[in-house]
């Protein structure tokens, strides 16, 4: 069968019949009879799966899609696979294609988002006459509804049906001249730049009329800067907004709270600043932070602003593209602003931006060091990060125990914006760690040398080229003028890995992410049976908060779960290699046990031209392999209920055997690693000789009872019975030297909990002498 010029696949057409009604999916139980039978093959069975089908097939479905008859079940079960598949993947589209799509979509309930797209991905040389009837009855039906929410959507509709002037009224009736400015530039662009356009900067709105819209073209950045004029206008509104809050406070222009900016500017700051961000324009830091310190506060004593919505829609830009400048100014304006709820607003977003920064590895490097060293009459304060930041205080030579008296007394204002910023300096160096570990899988090596003689950078293991394929691992940025990578355990033999070890650990050099010590994830041979998934990390019952918390720290996106229609199934994503995988970690909200899910499997998605694609575990790159399993490994072992010790009192009995098995049983890899390092650990300390170290538990003799600590969860079974020992855990402190700051702490906790019990005869909590004496 051939469809508007694509030669459909049987699965394509079985599909097309669907949702046209010349099948209907009984036939696949006739189907499945015969492979009973005998008669056929599991390759003659027609299935609901489009990922298989190609690009063209799926634009050449579409048509059929937006003529489904509601009322026929087995259409509409064809019409969500094909919409699935679309969502994921770049449709491509006949000239035929694209005509039959706008016939299709004036004629019963049209999507004009999806109308752009397909004019964007209309082959050169379409006849794009043929689609000025359809979309004039499009045009037509949005103005006369009044439906003007994407507007550069209905702006492109407008070039092919000849009515730019009718839409460009309606709008920039009333709107401010900066919005006005955005409509008369692409008015003098062609239907389909437009289309380019609408595509980058309009959101996705959720509902039945966008099921079928496919992802951003994977070009479009480069793209939209080609469009003519469009770089510039960028900078002029960014440049034209920050000249009139200037003007505002200077009293050129008179104040009148929130009405700094007209109708739609703010909405066309956001999307040049936005664009700006991305671009990572240099001339852009000026002008955006006298824009965002002048919207914040009121040029009078008043406790108004400005523009909140300006304010606010920064910071949203921000969130999605960061620079270490943009959260800058944030901080700025929280601190600057006189309205009571604005810096709660801004802190919430600036929880979720400075995480973000670490995913933009080559702008989170231009964060400053943090050392500071001032001056304050007779003492000094110093922000050192040598270790975790610390504001500390001194007189001469002679380090304080706490802010001189004399310093509070003639410079409160100074010691409260020191200790704010020893927090700012905090902040930005967790998240300088996270970019740094992020590059590990990234497929181009980060600008690693921008960091080079940062306290950070000494505390890491490096590599560099010393001739070509040959790499030599040093501690610290030391070697100038070679290419250089971190050190990843994955690279290197065994004995290198114990010779690290040794030296993390004779050094006491806390390394400020899992180094030396950082878990391998290789393939297993199951994994290489299922081929494109792996359940190594599947079937394990976790707390649902905690595992979500934890999802959105480590950088993977997911939407929230609970106990609503369609908030059962969880699909958590990551991307990684620097854009060019995915990894897909399915978990399940626990229907019978409120607050808990089920983890699933994860599966991994390479970018190709057409989006993205199921790739087999075998040709997914080691180190995106290994780093995504790492953050599934982490997530389980964090969040289990497993790993909590206070969940039998509150339990349900039909997880008991699961808390059971996971709390005393065989040892995950991140346990593993964390066995070798306890290994390494135990001679030094002083309770060394109670100590001994088996496969799964550290085994530890009190003067009462002897106790056995689980490696992976924490959990104590006292001798001789295998009595269970509640314990809520509690940290180390700074009794030992631990080689690295662990995801969960949950070295810290065994330690914390050997030193306790090795004296349980000192112990006075009454909640673990009646366990232990019982």
């Amino acid at each position: 069968m051939n469809l508007h010029g694509t030669p459909l696949s049987p699965r394509a057409r079985f599909l097309h019949d669907l949702m046209t009604g010349a099948a209907r999916y009984v036939q696949r139980e006739r189907h499945l009879r015969d492979l009973f039978a005998g008669v056929a093959t599991a390759s003659d069975i027609p299935t609901l799966d489009a990922s298989q089908l190609s690009a063209y097939e799926l634009g050449a479905l579409l048509p059929a899609v937006y003529r489904v008859d509601i009322e026929n079940g087995d259409a509409v079960d064809a019409r969500r696979e094909v919409e699935k598949e679309v969502r994921e993947r770049q449709p491509l589209f006949t000239p035929e294609a694209c005509a039959d799509l706008f016939d299709a979509m004036a004629g019963r309930w049209e999507n004009i988002r999806l109308g752009a797209g397909v004019l964007l991905r209309c082959p050169a040389g379409a006849p794009l006459d043929r689609l000025a009837d359809p979309a004039r009855v499009v045009v037509e039906r949005l103005l006369r509804e009044n439906r003007l929410d994407e507007p550069f959507s209905l702006l492109a509709a407008a070039g092919l049906a000849g009515m730019d002037a009718e839409v460009a009224e309606r709008l920039t009736a009333g709107r401010g001249p900066l919005a006005v400015a955005e409509v008369e530039l692409l008015l003098g662009w062609d239907a389909a730049q437009r289309a380019l356009f609408a595509e980058f900067v309009e959101e996705i709105s959720p509902g039945p009329l966008y099921r079928a819209v496919p992802p951003p073209l994977p070009d479009a950045r480069e793209r939209l800067s080609a469009l003519p004029g469009y770089v510039a206008f960028v900078r002029s509104t960014v440049e034209a907004a920050a000249a009139r809050v200037d003007a505002i406070h200077a009293g050129e222009v008179p104040y009148r709270a929130e009405k700094a900016f007209g109708v739609g500017e703010k909405q066309t700051i956001g999307r040049a600043v936005r664009i700006a961000l991305l671009r990572d324009e240099p001339w852009l830091p000026g002008p955006l932070e006298r824009l965002v310190r002048g919207v914040a506060v009121a040029p009078t004593k008043a406790k108004t602003l400005p523009s909140q919505g300006v304010l606010f829609e920064i910071a949203r830009a921000a969130e999605d593209h960061p620079t270490p400048e943009a959260v800058s100014a944030l901080r700025a304006a929280r601190d600057l602003t006189r309205h009571a709820g604005v810096p709660k607003q801004l802190d919430r977003k600036l929880k979720r931006i400075e995480p973000a920064l670490a995913d933009r590895v080559e702008v989170a490097f231009r964060l400053p060091d943090g050392r500071v060293r001032q001056a304050l009459g007779e003492h000094t304060a110093v922000i050192s990060i040598e270790g975790e930041t610390e504001l500390s205080w001194w007189h001469g030579d002679r380090k304080l125990k706490s802010v001189p008296a004399a310093v509070k007394r003639e410079h409160p204002d100074e010691v409260k914006r020191l200790r704010e910023l020893a927090k700012q300096v905090g902040r930005q160096q967790k998240t300088l760690v996270r970019a740094l570990e992020a590059g590990f899988a990234h497929q181009v090596a980060p600008p690693y040398r921008q960091i080079e003689g940062h306290p950070i950078a000494d505390r890491l293991i490096w590599e560099f080229e010393v001739s070509p394929g040959v790499w030599r691992s040093e501690l610290g940025l030391t070697v100038p003028d070679v290419p250089v990578r971190l050190w990843h355990p994955a690279r290197a033999t065994p004995d290198e890995v114990r010779a690290w070890r040794e030296v993390v650990q004779d050094k006491e050099l806390r390394q400020p992410f899992k180094q030396a010590f950082r878990e391998v994830y290789l393939l297993t041979p199951a994994e290489e049976a299922t081929a494109t998934y792996s359940n190594r990390f599947a079937g394990h019952v976790v707390g649902y908060h905690k595992l979500y918390a934890l999802l959105k720290q480590r950088g993977w996106q997911a939407p929230y779960l609970g106990p609503w229609d369609g908030g059962g199934d969880g699909e958590a994503r990551r991307v990684l290699g620097g854009g060019g995988w995915r990894a897909t970690f399915l978990h399940d909200y626990l229907w019978h046990e409120d607050g808990c899910a089920t983890t699933g499997e994860v599966r991994f998605h390479r970018m190709a031209e057409d989006g993205w694609r199921e790739a087999p575990l075998a040709e997914v790159p080691p180190l995106v392999f290994s780093e995504a399993m790492r953050d599934v490994d982490l997530f389980v072992a964090v969040a289990s209920i497993g790993a909590d010790p206070e969940w039998l009192d509150r339990g349900v009995d039909r997880l008991r055997d699961y808390w059971q098995s996971y709390g005393f049983g065989d040892l995950s890899e991140n346990a593993r690693v964390r066995r070798d390092a306890l290994a390494r650990l135990l001679p030094r300390l002083a309770i060394a000789d109670r100590c001994v170290l088996t496969d799964r538990f550290l085994v530890v003799r009190g003067d009462l009872r002897t106790y056995r600590i689980h490696l992976g969860s924490g959990n104590i079974l006292m001798e001789p019975n295998d009595a269970y020992l509640c314990i809520v855990p509690k940290g180390a402190g700074d009794r030992v030297f631990l080689p690295f700051e662990e995801d969960g702490g949950m070295l810290s906790v065994i330690v914390s909990k050997a030193f306790l019990l090795a004296a349980d005869t000192e112990i006075t909590d009454p909640t673990i002498t009646r366990q232990i004496r019982s």
